[in-house]
């Protein structure tokens, strides 16, 4: 009866009532979003590189062999032997191993020199494997594969040609124009550095950093030059086992011929995610803020209907409601509004994360789950619905306190 009662009294107060609800569902879809995207981001943060085991490059601190072997970010201090990439490769506990050279770059983009276990093994996302848009993988040595975005930025396509330049700065005064890359593929979206990336072969990469009659003869001849690299600049590592993996990486950081470091990734990632803490937390701020504005709103719209309310709430008393009945009637009238924000910041959220996550997950590398009933969420509406309830208590004792006056006026 009081919620059919909460229910008639709203409808008569139409106009501000639906102002108030739109605040909420503005305020709740807000909080919620924030916190969803803010434990699905972090999600698809440390899913920005999948199935690898251990990463090894030179000692340089785990977050910065993070940062330029994933995210293409900073330089190296310096290199590793192209014997260490070959010792690690022929490991028994090693299933495959991806070599990584940097430190060229095609107009702003990275360059990264690597082979063919790169397309075969590298994986993103809940273990997706690399998919070609356009194309096929390099299969010479003068052949690339861009990332999807090179491709958009830039308008390439298959059979374009391209000029790499010695550096990572978006204008080079060294440019490799005697060896330019043919594009031979154009790789799917993935919302990583994939994307930005542009593929060649290790060999290609120390052909490109010969003297100019080295690379003449090279172009005549391919097989009377060697092309082998002498470093390269991190080694990603698939094992046979996970259970090798703290014994592999006590073995790398130990290893006598070469100064290595390997590194869990998840590890790493966690750690960088970390130093993002205090953006995290003022987002979490400022929407609690704006919920807290449209719960006072919401106070504030209750206390000044008190007074419209007055013959209503006479008739109540009439019909014999007391202080307590009209109190939670206001109670419930607060809970009716809340809850249907929250249900159509639910709904409203889903559908557009639904309709929305391809598109997220291609431009920001963000995979959002469109599923908001989880535990987080729940603890999320718990909160709502308390601090609703301690904010609609005001007004509720204005109520109350008019029903025992005009009770004590009867008497």
């Amino acid at each position: 009866m009081l919620v059919s009662l909460a229910w008639s009294s709203l409808g008569s107060r139409r106009k501000s009532v639906v102002l108030t609800f739109l605040s909420l569902l503005i305020s709740i879809s807000v909080l919620l979003s924030v916190e969803h995207i803010r434990q699905q981001a972090k999600e698809s943060f440390n899913r920005t590189i999948s199935d690898v085991d251990l990463i090894v490059g030179a000692p340089s601190g785990q977050l910065n062999l993070l940062l330029y072997s994933v995210f293409r970010m900073g330089s190296p201090t310096s290199n590793i032997k192209y014997e260490s990439y070959e010792a690690l490769q022929e490991s028994q506990l090693v299933d495959w191993a991806i070599p990584i050279s940097l430190g060229d770059s095609h107009r702003g983009f990275r360059v990264m020199g690597t082979n063919d276990n790169y397309f075969q093994h590298f994986k993103f996302g809940n273990k997706q494997a690399l998919s070609f848009q356009n194309g096929q993988a390099f299969a010479s040595l003068f052949e690339a594969v861009i990332g999807a975005d090179v491709a958009k930025v830039l308008g390439y396509k298959v059979g374009d040609s391209v000029v790499i330049s010695h550096g990572i700065g978006n204008t080079s005064f060294t440019n490799h124009d005697n060896t330019p890359f043919t594009i031979t593929g154009i790789l799917a979206a993935t919302g990583t550095p994939v994307d930005k990336t542009v593929h060649v072969s290790l060999n290609a990469i120390e052909a490109i950093h010969l003297s100019a009659s080295k690379q003449n003869q090279l172009l005549n001849d391919a097989a009377s030059v060697n092309t082998t690299p002498d470093s390269v600049t991190a080694v990603m590592l698939g094992l046979t086992s996970k259970f090798a993996t703290f014994k592999l990486q006590r073995d790398i950081n130990n290893y006598k011929s070469d100064r290595l470091m390997a590194i869990l990734p998840g590890v790493a990632l966690t750690e960088l995610w970390q130093m993002m803490g205090t953006v995290e937390s003022l987002l979490r701020v400022i929407s609690i803020l704006v919920l807290i504005s449209s719960l006072f709103g919401l106070s504030t719209m209750l206390l000044a209907s008190m007074q419209q309310r007055k013959n209503e709430i006479a008739v109540l008393r009439v019909l014999g409601a007391g202080p307590r009945v009209i109190f939670t009637l206001v109670l419930v009238e607060a809970l009716i509004l809340v809850l249907l924000a929250i249900v159509a910041a639910i709904v409203l959220l889903s559908v557009t994360l639904t309709l929305s996550s391809d598109w997220l997950a291609s431009q920001y590398g963000l995979f959002l789950s469109a599923n908001l009933l989880t535990v987080e969420t729940l603890k999320v509406v718990s909160v709502i619905t308390l601090a609703a309830i301690v904010t609609s208590a005001i007004p509720a004792f204005e109520a109350y306190k008019n029903a025992l006056h005009s009770s004590l006026s009867a008497r």
